[in-house]
């Protein structure tokens, strides 16, 4: 029987809820089909860490994921510590470390969902967005200088390298190539940003001419966000840097009805180390330990690392699991204008589940 090592790491706020359900589930469904099982194994990393520490994870914590074969997340972020040092400490950390080069990101309306789209219909808005994770205006590169001064700079370099922008471009084309719509949407920002965004989409051409079978089309970053609302219909595949990324998939899934349900994998397409699976909502200190927090985020990034550790069929069952559970209004939590809890929605996918 396969046997998968999975890191758990909850992180802060309700990751510290949403991560041991995400492993509920993983734990039914592996019995359930009965050909693998899980090895999970937790490193309780983030804001409490830091306060014993004086960092977010150990130096060394890298080296405690390297033999997994993936990383489930949950949340960053603690309102007692500056966002950049969590974020940076802990997330980015394994992100870059491990060159998880891959933010992929699907959105779609789930049964069951009132999403804010009114005209849309269900069909019209499901998408993958691929934002790439590595460098960009997340590269990290810049500084600070006569701190506390009226002449005080502070300065984020955007960095953007040939062999960066190549490989994630190519991996959206492969992506739309094996969806039915086969078509990308290069988002681009180059009639401000003249040198970067430019190379940006040079280099999406020449890579567009190893794809003949798939289409694509080119859209300002501005322009892509009143496309996403006013014809999310003419979207499938869609690539962006780090930051438009970052800001396009939280619309996303905003237009599909909650931050809540929507998920995220970190992705090593060469595998040579851990992708990381996490739900795009934040720690949401408000809910914390209350039992309200939306677990349907993490459920469908499980899906997400099923897909990748070869799992199609187990992955199938859980989202349809899923869906079942979505379409049932009375298992809605408060984010979806609902009343249950997690627990509620956890033991109704568990259940699903087993009905098969």
């Amino acid at each position: 029987m396969k046997v998968y090592k999975i890191a758990c790491i909850p992180g802060d706020g309700i990751g510290q809820e949403v991560v041991p359900a995400g492993e509920e589930v993983l734990r039914v469904l592996a019995e359930v089909q009965g050909s693998f099982k899980f090895d999970f194994e937790t490193f309780m990393w983030g804001g409490d860490w830091y306060r014993k520490h004086g960092e977010m994870m150990p130096a060394d914590g890298l080296s405690h994921l390297r033999d997994k074969d993936a990383i489930l997340f949950g949340s960053a972020g603690d309102p007692h510590i500056p966002d950049h040092i969590t974020l940076w400490g802990l997330r980015l950390k394994i992100c870059q470390g491990f060159d998880q080069y891959a933010n992929v990101r699907p959105t779609r309306i789930l049964p069951g969902i009132d999403a804010p789209l009114k005209r849309c219909k269900v069909e019209d808005l499901d998408w993958v967005i691929v934002r790439e994770n590595s460098e960009g205006e997340y590269a990290g590169v810049g500084g600070r200088v006569h701190q506390g001064h009226p002449i005080e700079i502070a300065t984020d370099v955007s960095v953007l390298t040939r062999v960066g922008v190549e490989r994630v471009i190519r991996y959206a084309f492969k992506l739309a190539q094996s969806r039915p719509k086969k078509h990308l949407t290069v988002v681009t920002k180059s009639n401000a940003q003249r040198h970067a965004m430019v190379m940006w989409d040079e280099i999406a051409l020449q890579v567009s001419k190893e794809f003949p079978d798939v289409k694509w089309d080119k859209e300002l970053v501005d322009a892509m966000t009143a496309r996403m609302v006013n014809r999310p219909a003419t979207l499938d595949t869609v690539v962006a840097t780090n930051l438009h990324g970052d800001i396009l998939t939280d619309l996303a899934a905003a237009l599909a009805g909650s931050l809540g349900i929507a998920p995220t994998g970190n992705i090593d397409p060469e595998r040579r180390y851990p992708s990381m699976f996490e739900p795009i909502h934040g720690s949401a200190f408000d809910i914390m330990g209350k039992g309200l927090a939306n677990p349907i985020g993490t459920f469908w990034s499980c899906v997400m690392m099923l897909e990748h550790l070869g799992e199609a069929k187990a992955a199938a069952v859980l989202m349809k699991a899923i869906e079942k559970v979505t379409a049932n209004k009375a298992l809605h939590t408060g984010d979806l204008g609902g009343t249950a809890m997690t627990k509620d929605v956890t033991r109704a996918v568990c259940e699903m589940i087993k009905t098969k």
